[in-house]
This record gives structure tokens, sequence and C-alpha cells, in this order.
């Protein structure tokens, strides 16, 4: 996808203000939603613009209902990935996020790309600008729209594409 490897995001890129659009009420509506550039508009329009300081994350609601296969990946069968449903974002709101340079891109889904994708534009749009993937994120039920700072430390696996990863969020009590 000619993006980063793990071993070569720069840190800065990987700490940042934290910006959580909820897309839980589409993605419960919809087990395929993209997370799109209106839920964007409609965020910034409440919350103000996203900037290039910014990780912003997707929060559709699907961690919970890990670790149950069949529910969070849409399928339970061993080596298939042909029938994935999950929630993931739009490449045209990728695009965006790309032109803004936001320092990385989370979501609580097993892939930033939803489950039935083929092409898996999202991630080349994302990877392609540089803007780090987090993916099959936890607990962004319990962070503000606005407020928290993200420290996402993936393990340094040289010329890796991915890697396991400790992010955290830190919210002011």
């Amino acid at each position: 996808m000619g993006g980063a490897t793990v071993d070569t995001v720069p840190l800065d890129n990987l700490i940042g203000p934290a910006v959580v659009i909820d897309v839980v009420s589409q993605a419960n509506a919809d087990r395929d939603y993209l997370a799109s550039v209106e839920d964007l508009s409609k965020f910034e329009a409440e919350y103000g613009p996203i900037t290039s300081d910014d990780v912003v994350l997707i929060r559709t609601g699907w961690s919970s209902r890990w670790p149950n296969t069949l529910r969070y990946m849409g399928d339970d069968r061993p080596g298939r990935a042909d029938e994935l449903y999950f929630p993931g974002i739009a490449p045209k709101l990728a695009e965006v996020l790309a032109q803004r340079e936001v320092k990385a891109v989370g979501i609580d889904t097993a892939s930033i790309d939803y489950g039935a994708s083929q092409d898996f534009r999202t991630h080349q749009i994302l990877m392609g600008a540089g803007v780090t993937g987090l993916e099959n994120l936890m607990g962004l039920e319990a962070l503000p729209a606005r407020g928290a700072w993200v420290v996402a430390l993936p393990m340094k696996i040289g010329a890796s594409s991915g890697a396991p990863a400790r992010i955290a969020a830190l919210v002011r009590r």
C-alpha cells in the first residue's frame, strides 16, 4: 500500500488530543455502516473543527460485541473472511481526514474498512497519506467527544505494516 512501516511511524503521530465521532445509532441500524463526511460535519457543527493535531476515533459501539466472534465479525467460521459484517470508515471520509493530515484514525471494529470490503480503499487512502490506523479499540464509550488524549504504542516490529499496540486514553477528572 506504500505507507510507513510500524518501525518508522513518528511517535508524535501516535500521541495527541482525541476527537470521538459517535455513529453508534447508525451502526446499530446497519452492520455495514460507513462513517461518513456527513458524520464529520455534524460533529464539527457541535464540537468545532478537526485539525492536524487530532487523533480521530470512530465510536460504533461494536466493541461491546467482543468476545463473541459471530456478533463482532459477522462470521465465526475459522479461515473465512468472505462474509464479514461490521462497520467501517467510508473512503470519502478517509480522503477528508488525510487532506487534513490528522495524526491517526481509530475505530472500535476489526478494521478501518468495513467487514465486506474487497478493495480496502480506506486503508489505502489513510496509509498512503501517512495517517496511522488504529483498530479493535475498546472503551470508546467512556471518552468525551473532546478532551481526552490518546497514547498509542505499537510493538516496534521492523518493516511491518501492523502490530499489536497498547492504546490508552487520558481523561482529566
